[in-house]
């Protein structure tokens, strides 16, 4: 990558998990009748279509900190407290089911993610899977997966969510150095991510993603290259490769490190490219924004096939209009508008002891908010858009146009009359893309700085 478009366009931007992004939705959230009706709407649609509905379950806890770590967590050794949260999400639930009314839902996709959601004994998960899925129909091409910790996941764990239909599981991995492990307080070893990888195919798992940052506190070029070295020796079928987000206003936990202790931008973009190489040249291909896939998994079949899509989530190979999204802190989406749930674990139980949906902020989405987001997901996930369709033009999108002539020039972006491409040199700079197309970041450019860097 050329170091003079790396120091131009490494600015702070969103990762579009949605658009609008959270910081701009609208200050007034709908309430619990207008998220309902969104709900029942867009659930209606999706049965009728055999479409299917996927869940998001967060679950919160961890034994220790991990420094680096941007979600939300509450730290604590008390395994009380699973009980507890498995009866907060089972009731939760049923406040959804109630609005679906006598149709059984039809699961598509689950994902439990944290936290550590292997913090949770295996009965624990076995007791919350079997409560979510009463009454519900499992789609025939469903999809299961968890995020998991090599150093807590054990035996038992893959066994009993094996049985219950999970076959995707994401490991945690980061880096292997120990010297960068040591300062973000990851307590793991590549010996535990390579036995739980090889015990999780013996049992039947089709599909292993690994998680690996660059730009950790005292990573350097040669740690990214052993790193990644024996990622490819293990061989997951899938590998989310991202920048280490610091923010410290918003993440206390990160303060236990400065930003001398993190590469320059010179160094962050070698290590990234030490990484990046490493896995095209052993047949990773680039699907998305910083994920990679073997040919043999669905996210790259999903990716050739246009049909790969972004949430919340993250991106999957399964398209579905209504994300329920479950615990403490979780979003939900229906395509028309999103939620997001309490995220202290305190405020969560109380709105659920009060009967009520926990949502305490959220979005409506305007028409010309459906058509940017439809431009920013197509960016996101096919690297190209355009609007032939009467339907798919605002004005916002010719300004969007505007905003993108000197990104033509440096060879990122090919405009066309009626759409636009993003170029291989133009791939890791698909966020900065993006933002051409967000009416309401440029509407409204932020006092201080929301999102991590780009690059």
């Amino acid at each position: 990558m050329h170091k003079e478009l790396l120091f131009k366009y490494n600015t702070p931007g969103p990762r579009y998990t949605s658009y609008p992004t959270v910081p701009y939705w609208q200050k007034t959230p709908p309430d619990q009748r207008q998220w309902l009706d969104q709900v029942q709407h867009t659930y209606t649609a999706s049965r009728l279509s055999g479409e299917g509905i996927s869940l998001y379950i967060h679950l919160p806890f961890c034994e220790s900190l991990c420094t680096y770590c941007g979600c939300n967590t509450r730290i604590t050794v008390n395994h009380a407290v699973e009980k507890k949260y498995i009866e907060a999400l089972l009731a939760e639930w049923a406040m959804y089911l109630t609005a679906f009314g006598d149709t059984r839902p039809v699961i598509r996709e689950i994902h439990l993610g944290g936290g550590t959601p292997t913090f949770f004994s295996p009965e624990n998960l076995q007791r919350l899977i079997l409560g979510l899925l009463e009454g519900s129909v499992v789609h025939e091409k469903a999809q299961f997966g968890f995020e998991a910790h090599p150093g807590n996941t054990t035996e038992a764990h893959l066994q009993i969510l094996f049985d219950l239909g999970f076959r995707r599981i994401s490991i945690g991995v980061q880096d292997f150095n120990p010297v960068v492990l040591a300062i973000i307080n990851r307590q793991q070893t590549y010996e535990q991510v390579k036995a739980l990888t090889l015990r999780a195919r013996e049992i039947g798992y089709t599909s292993v993603n690994y998680d690996i940052v660059y730009g950790l506190p005292h990573q350097k070029v040669c740690y990214m290259m052993e790193t990644m070295q024996r990622v490819v020796r293990l061989k997951p079928d899938r590998i989310a490769f991202y920048s280490y987000a610091h923010v410290p206003w918003i993440k206390p936990g990160q303060r236990s490190f400065t930003e001398k202790d993190l590469p320059d931008p010179d160094k962050k973009m070698a290590i990234y490219e030490t990484g990046r190489n490493v896995l095209e040249m052993s047949g990773y291909q680039d699907i998305g924004m910083d994920h990679f896939a073997l040919a043999t998994d669905e996210l790259y079949k999903a990716q050739q096939e246009k049909r790969l899509h972004r949430n919340f989530m993250g991106y999957t190979d399964t398209r579905t209009q209504l994300l329920i999204g479950l615990g403490a802190s979780a979003i939900s989406d229906s395509w028309r508008g999103y939620v997001q749930n309490e995220k202290k674990v305190e405020d969560y139980y109380a709105r659920i002891h009060a009967n009520e949906l926990p949502v305490f902020r959220g979005h409506l989405l305007t028409k010309d908010d459906l058509i940017l987001r439809k431009h920013i997901l197509r960016l996101m996930t096919e690297f190209e858009t355009s609007w032939k369709n009467p339907g798919e033009v605002c004005a916002d999108v010719y300004r969007s146009v505007e905003r993108l002539a000197e990104m033509e020039f440096d060879e990122l972006v090919e405009l066309e009359p009626y759409g636009v491409k993003i170029t291989e040199k133009g791939k890791p700079f698909v966020r900065n893309i993006c933002m051409a197309f967000d009416a309401r970041l440029w509407e409204s450019q932020p006092e201080t700085q929301l999102f991590s860097q780009t690059v």
